[in-house]
């Protein structure tokens, strides 16, 4: 498993040579493929050979692709991330639908108390307080929507009562781009298990590829959420996209070890999958900050 997290930002040609990428460019350089974890390209004028995107699936390296605006527009999934797949994809699709539903509960909830720590490290009493008592209110499913109400809260806690994430400002792109790291590091652990993104537990939009990441992913928005915080851009360009990636180096404790960001979540989605599995909740490992 690989730790390190490369961006791509220059116009190059990228190729595989014994067990190295190779980086073509107006000079050379080799970088140890089982060393990656991470390649972001975010130019588009890089070239790719076809062994070593083969390679980098291997490895199970998860590959970003930018746009022209140098945003997360794609990435590399494997077709198979696991060899009993055919098994897991059956499995997956006999999950119980109750089961299902209260898991959904139980991630909302888990987001909403980490929404509530983070406000009162911040001093926020009242409006902790109040999202202490949404959490008390969650139901089945999250019917009544508390999720969505304390959204409202701890973003105009956060970034003022005149911030709503529809606005195009650079904190939003911030926030967004910091969400589409995680969903890609998520993407990677559920293929790599063997089960499809596309089947959520709660999110079920048929354009949405990722409908089980985003599931998934719900209690680490937060992570995102305090590092934009802490870093308030007054513009979100590629020097800021870069400073972004960081997040991913964030230490926090899971299963009473501390690990990185990209180690815990895969600790993370194997208890998911472990808990839907034994139809028992109580296996679900949430990180700690």
């Amino acid at each position: 498993m690989g730790y390190r997290t490369m961006v791509i930002a220059t116009r190059c040609k990228l190729d595989y040579k014994m067990g190295y990428m190779e980086l073509r460019s107006e000079i050379t350089k080799k970088i140890l493929l089982s060393e990656l974890e991470i390649l972001i390209i975010e130019n588009p004028a890089v070239s790719l050979t076809g062994i070593l995107l083969e390679k980098l699936m291997q490895e199970k390296v998860k590959v970003i692709f930018c746009d022209q605006k140098r945003n997360p527009q794609s990435e590399l999934i494997p077709y198979y991330g696991s060899h009993d797949c055919s098994r897991k994809l059956k499995t997956q699709l006999e999950w119980d639908t109750y089961l299902k539903e209260e898991m959904w509960t139980v991630i909302v909830t888990e987001k909403i108390r980490k929404q509530a720590q983070f406000l009162e490290e911040l001093g926020k009493e009242d409006e902790s307080q109040l999202l202490r008592e949404y959490i008390e209110q969650v139901e089945h499913k999250d019917v009544t929507n508390r999720e969505g109400h304390a959204a409202k809260v701890y973003f105009n806690a956060l970034f003022g009562m005149d911030f709503t994430r529809g606005n195009n400002i650079p904190i939003n792109a911030a926030l967004n781009y910091g969400y589409s790291l995680i969903l890609s590091a998520i993407n990677r652990e559920v293929t790599a298990n063997g089960y499809l993104t596309q089947l959520g537990f709660f999110h079920d939009n048929i354009y949405n590829q990722f409908n089980l990441s985003c599931d998934l992913m719900e209690p680490f928005r937060i992570l995102v959420d305090r590092y934009v915080y802490e870093h308030p851009f007054v513009q979100f360009e590629t020097e800021e996209k870069h400073q972004i990636l960081q997040v991913l180096q964030t230490e926090i404790g899971i299963d009473n070890t501390r690990q990185y960001l990209t180690n815990a979540i895969k600790i993370y989605v194997k208890s998911i999958f472990d808990a839907m599995n034994e139809g028992d909740l109580s296996h679900i490992l949430f990180y700690t900050v």
